[in-house]
């Protein structure tokens, strides 16, 4: 048993491929079972890191790499997780994480529900489980992944609304979210807009007009009726632009048409979207 003097630091992590996998990993549940776990065992918490919302095949995390730098800075020195997956999904960085980073930070590791603990580890036969472990984790993702996006094929294959958000104009219905409403109030913005396009006025003219009248951009629009956030907001009152007047006149959700799928990343590690190639 070492003497060494513990100061924890809890990690927890969820994702939304979590959720709709039906895991149940809620950060309530976590921050319980870890709180209970280092309690039982009189093991001091220096720190609760939580990255809400993340994904475990990024590394970039903001708590995770505050975590890490706590870490560096012997600010903490033991990480207690509810299993393998809360660190992350990437085999391989995990793996260099448990082989080679902690170690080096001479920090203790604790898994509780994959029974891992560094300080004793299980002999040789950590060598193979823990790589599995991790190659399971990433497979796991990797299937989870797939089942969504076939789901949400099918859904917009069914002319399903698949969106998290509505384009302006439009919401969703609160008794069917796969389904838009009309939004009666930006709906009269819209028709205007075309009215004003039909009568000649440029797309500078009408945003300029909808400026000085106080029309809120559909950006300032959303973000007064929700949480809505997009890092394209350059300041804190959005404007009417050029640019949004004609994403507005060239949208076909205005004739009746819904595109959807547009984007979509590459695979199940690749974050990011990228436009798909059009069909011909």
């Amino acid at each position: 048993m070492s003497d060494t003097k513990y100061l924890a630091g809890l990690y927890l992590r969820l994702s939304k491929d979590d959720e709709r996998a039906g895991e149940s990993v809620s950060i309530e549940n976590q921050r319980l079972l870890l709180t209970k776990y280092a309690e039982d065992r009189g093991i001091d918490i220096g720190e609760v890191y939580i990255d809400d919302g993340w994904s475990g095949t990024n590394m970039q995390r903001p708590a995770f790499q505050r975590m890490m730098r706590d870490a560096e800075d012997k600010q903490i020195n033991l990480i207690i997780v509810k299993d393998l997956s809360r660190l992350g999904r990437n085999y391989i960085e995990v793996g260099k994480l448990i082989k080679i980073i902690f170690p080096r930070f001479n920090v203790r590791l604790i898994a509780i529900n994959d029974n891992y603990d560094s300080l004793n580890p299980r002999s040789s036969t950590d060598k193979v489980i823990l790589p599995f472990m991790n190659l399971m984790n990433e497979q796991v993702l990797r299937d989870t992944s797939k089942k969504i996006r076939s789901t949400l094929t099918t859904k917009r294959n069914n002319g399903d609304f698949v969106s998290s958000i509505a384009p302006y104009g439009y919401a969703r219905d609160g008794s069917d979210k796969h389904r838009l409403i009309v939004d009666e109030y930006a709906a009269g913005i819209v028709r205007d807009i075309f009215r004003w396009k039909i009568e000649g006025m440029s797309q500078n003219k009408i945003a300029d007009m909808l400026n000085e009248i106080g029309e809120p951009s559909p950006a300032e629009y959303k973000r007064r009726d929700s949480s809505f956030f997009t890092a394209f907001q350059k300041s804190a009152h959005a404007s009417w632009s050029a640019v949004a007047v004609g994403r507005i006149l060239h949208n076909p959700m205005y004739i009746g048409t819904m595109v959807q799928g547009k984007r979509s990343s590459p695979n199940y590690k690749v974050r990011k979207k990228v436009l798909k190639p059009v069909r011909k």
